[in-house]
């Protein structure tokens, strides 16, 4: 199974969620998204489900040198939360991370002020939450927004993606209520190779969705 793009993606996965909330398995509903790749996936989602739609901003922290390679997140102003197999071998310590650490906390206020402006987060305690992404690979930032929400009292935490490692899904069955993953392939190499058009979602993107969701929330 592969995605032409996160529109698409987002799409294919609606249907699964639909299909529970038919069977009223999704009460008192809000989607939050992983920025910026899971924003057009859990638009569709939000969409379908008429429900609202934020965006729940997570930083990953990255290999010293090899920023691709996470060994850690950081969400909003909780203490970071570290691999620490990672950690180990590459022999590293928290301390020696700190400098990351704040620069990625620095991004992470940004990218909330812009993306959120004033308002103030969804509400989340004693509700059902679907966090979305636009797939799963090591999960260390959704690992870590999942931690963050259940610690605000959701009263069920849906993790929802397209397409997923085997062994990160398993993983994160320990996280969430329940875990939705439409694709687990056992080659599955990165989330990139799983969508024809894989171009990074910008910023001015992100805010457009939150924008028309909310536009379309108001006129329903």
């Amino acid at each position: 199974m592969r995605f032409h793009d996160r529109r698409e993606a987002g799409q294919e996965l609606a249907v699964r969620l639909v299909e529970r909330a038919s069977d009223g398995d999704l009460p008192n509903l809000v989607v939050l998204a992983l920025p910026r790749g899971g924003v057009p996936v859990a638009a569709q989602v939000a969409r379908a489900l008429g429900a609202p739609l934020d965006v729940l901003v997570v930083r990953k922290i990255g290999l010293p040198g090899r920023p691709e390679t996470g060994i850690g997140a950081i969400v909003g102003d909780d203490p970071p939360l570290f691999d620490r197999r990672a950690l180990d071998m590459f022999g590293l310590d928290e301390d020696r991370l700190l400098p990351d650490v704040a620069r990625e906390r620095t991004e992470l206020h940004r990218r909330a002020l812009l993306y959120r402006g004033d308002q103030s987060p969804p509400e989340v305690e004693d509700r059902t939450v679907i966090l979305v992404d636009d797939g799963l690979a090591t999960g260390a930032t959704a690992r870590a927004a999942l931690r963050h929400l259940r610690r605000l009292h959701t009263a069920r935490l849906i993790l929802a993606v397209p397409v997923c490692a085997p062994e990160t899904a398993a993983d994160m069955r320990s996280e969430a209520d329940d875990v939705v993953c439409l694709h687990q392939p056992s080659d599955f190499r990165a989330v990139g190779h799983w969508y024809d058009d894989f171009e990074q979602v910008s910023d001015d993107e992100v805010i457009e969705a939150l924008h028309e969701h909310d536009a379309s929330m108001h006129q329903g």
